[in-house]
């Protein structure tokens, strides 16, 4: 009886040395680091109750690699209620998006948007924040497929974790929300003029946006396209003009009561031509008819489109996931981009073969391979990215 117990012992330590050795086989070699650091930019002061104030600055930790193969930085932005940490680790303690372009030989600047984490939000100046709903967070971003209130939610499967409240992964996330500013068009004034600000400290850069900077994306290149070497939009905000709410089936879809990007993929203005003064000059049609089963009837300008000329020469890439809320609509910003004569590559990643994905696709299971699909079009579009 002792013999076997002792058998068994050792056939359970040499399981935990082979589990050991294949984790151990798994890790990433360490990562070689020539300088690290962070610094501010962008913001203004000005006098709030006699108080004087720094706000509108953006905060970015950078990393450069000892081996810099690429010739243009990587900043990358998070979205609404998020802060960098999307982009440095996931929720179950793998390796974000940073880490896997620094490996790629890439410098990777990592950004709190102003008024978010390390940019620190002053109510005196942004107004009030955006309150933070665990439901909201749950059903749109981990676990989509447990409520379906989009047809393609359903195909979810690649969050880390049970997705549910108590896992660790789940809670993790949790955790790193935060508030945001509320107004649109001050969150896109402010972004867009405190990224300006840090390419022009860093140099010209290649801009990486997700969700809600989306809409920062698209003014900036706008402002300086000579300081946007490409932009690589993963979900960006949208769609063109109307926001859209999920409602059950079998409707889906209706569109928000007034319009948010006035300005057609933002509500802050872009350098049209023929130029528009004001947004009510954008003369706006609505589809006949869906552009496919459970896609949303897109809003578009009216032939003849203005163009954004700003925007056209600076290589785009636009990634949709499978599962997303963002799969019923993003094609409606891909065709007004094309509309005005910019020329996206669009990837709906289950084309791809990239399968189960939701919107936070830089957390899930499978977000190297994604990532390695965008290093695959920087590749193609300059190799000397």
């Amino acid at each position: 009886m002792r013999m076997h117990t002792a058998v068994r012992a050792l056939i359970a330590i040499a399981a935990l040395v082979a589990s050991a050795a294949g984790l151990a086989a798994q890790a990433p070699p360490p990562l070689s680091i020539a300088r690290q650091g962070y610094l501010f930019a962008g913001g203004t002061y000005s006098t709030i109750n006699g108080r004087r104030v720094l706000s509108g600055h953006l905060y970015a930790e950078f990393q450069i690699p000892a081996h810099q193969a690429r010739r243009w930085p990587i900043v990358m932005v998070h979205g609404g209620g998020q802060s960098g940490t999307n982009f440095t680790g996931t929720p179950d303690g793998r390796e974000g998006w940073a880490q896997f372009f620094l490996r790629q030989g890439y410098a990777v600047y990592v950004v709190d948007q102003p008024g978010r984490g390390r940019a620190a939000y002053d109510a005196s100046v942004y107004g009030p924040a955006t309150e933070l709903n665990l439901d909201t967070i749950e059903r749109r971003f981990i676990a989509p497929e447990r409520f379906t209130l989009w047809p393609q939610a359903r195909l979810h499967t690649q969050w880390p974790g049970s997705g549910a409240p108590g896992d660790a992964a789940f809670d993790q996330f949790l955790a790193s929300q935060l508030p945001s500013i509320q107004g649109f068009a001050l969150q896109q004034t402010l972004n867009r003029d405190a990224i300006v600000a840090l390419l022009e400290r860093i140099g010209p850069a290649i801009l990486l946006t997700h969700s809600q900077s989306g809409a920062f994306g698209w003014p900036v290149a706008d402002a300086r396209p000579d300081l946007v070497k490409a932009i690589v939009a993963v979900e960006p905000n949208g769609p063109p003009f109307f926001a859209v709410e999920n409602v059950p089936a079998p409707e889906w879809f209706r569109d928000a009561s007034t319009a948010v990007n006035v300005w057609g993929v933002t509500a802050v203005p872009l350098t049209y031509d023929p130029p528009a003064a004001k947004p009510s000059e954008l003369a706006i049609v609505r589809d006949e008819r869906p552009d496919g089963p459970d896609l949303v009837r897109c809003w578009l300008q009216r032939a003849p489109a203005r163009r954004l000329p700003k925007l056209a020469g600076v290589p785009t890439l636009v990634l949709t996931g499978e599962a997303s809320y963002h799969a019923p609509y993003d094609h409606c910003t891909v065709k007004y981009l094309q509309q005005a004569g910019v020329r996206p590559t669009w990837v709906r990643l289950a084309d791809a073969g990239i399968r189960g994905n939701g919107h936070m696709m830089m957390l899930e299971k499978n977000n190297h391979e994604i990532a390695a699909l965008m290093a695959r079009w920087l590749n193609g579009v300059g190799g000397h990215f």
